[in-house]
Parts: structure tokens; C-alpha cells; sequence
């Protein structure tokens, strides 16, 4: 049989949340020595922040996740409070997707077309009001 027409083995269905955690725990590990607050950081440059000079939602998401990585509450809070207040959200979400897949079942979260407006809409309004005031 040709490679091409072989059937791929079955992933397991905590594999994709496993390698979600593993890929944020790394990317934790790297940000916490590297200090997203001072000019000439290691983090690669945002092309959207290259090309318009504002700062996208991300922009802000990496300062406040080294920030909380060091106790800087106040500081997160500054950083990017929408993403702070989604975050449990987001957690429990992956919490729920690595234990379903875990127990050996497959599990996939439910967003509407009305859901995916919602939060692309809260994404686009918080970008463009902490680049105005």
C-alpha cells in the first residue's frame, strides 16, 4: 500500500488538549525570563503592531500573563482587562476539554455564529479603546 493511501492511526482524544497544555506551559516558561515591558525582548515583533504601530489584543495578553506569572495584579488588570476577566472562561473550557479527552471521550466546545460575532466584536472594541484613550 502507498504511503499516501495508508489510514492514519486513531488520535486519542486527549492528545490535541495535552498538546494545547504542553505548548502553553512552554510558552509560559519561556516568558516568564523574558520581560515583554522592556524594549529589545526576545519575543518575536507582533506584524500587526509592525504594520499599524497599535497594539493588538494579544499585544496585551503577553504583558499581563508575565505580569500574573509574577504578581503583578494591578499591572495584568492594566495590561489587558478584558483577556484578564476571559480567562477563567477560557481555562475552564481547557479544563473540560483535557478531562473529556482524558476519560477517553471526545469533547468539542459549541460556538454559534452569533458567539463568534460576539467575541471577534469584544476583540475589535477593546483594541480599538485602549488604542484611543
Amino acid at each position: 500500500m502507498a504511503e499516501a493511501e495508508r489510514p492514519s492511526a486513531p488520535r486519542h482524544p486527549a492528545a490535541a488538549p495535552l498538546a494545547v497544555l504542553a505548548a502553553g506551559a512552554a510558552g509560559s516558561a519561556y516568558l516568564y525570563g523574558t520581560n515583554p515591558h522592556q524594549s529589545g525582548h526576545l519575543l518575536p515583533q507582533c506584524p500587526f503592531r509592525l504594520v499599524t504601530g497599535l497594539l493588538c489584543p494579544a499585544c496585551g495578553g503577553t504583558r499581563m500573563v508575565y505580569d500574573l506569572m509574577h504578581g503583578h495584579f494591578t499591572q495584568a488588570w492594566l495590561d489587558n482587562r478584558v483577556l484578564l476577566l476571559a480567562s477563567p472562561f477560557a481555562l475552564a473550557l481547557l479544563a473540560r476539554w483535557a478531562w473529556e479527552g482524558l476519560h477517553g471521550r471526545s469533547w468539542r466546545p459549541g460556538l454559534s455564529g452569533r458567539g463568534v460575532a460576539v467575541v471577534l466584536g469584544v476583540a475589535v472594541t477593546w483594541m480599538i479603546v485602549r488604542n484611543v484613550f
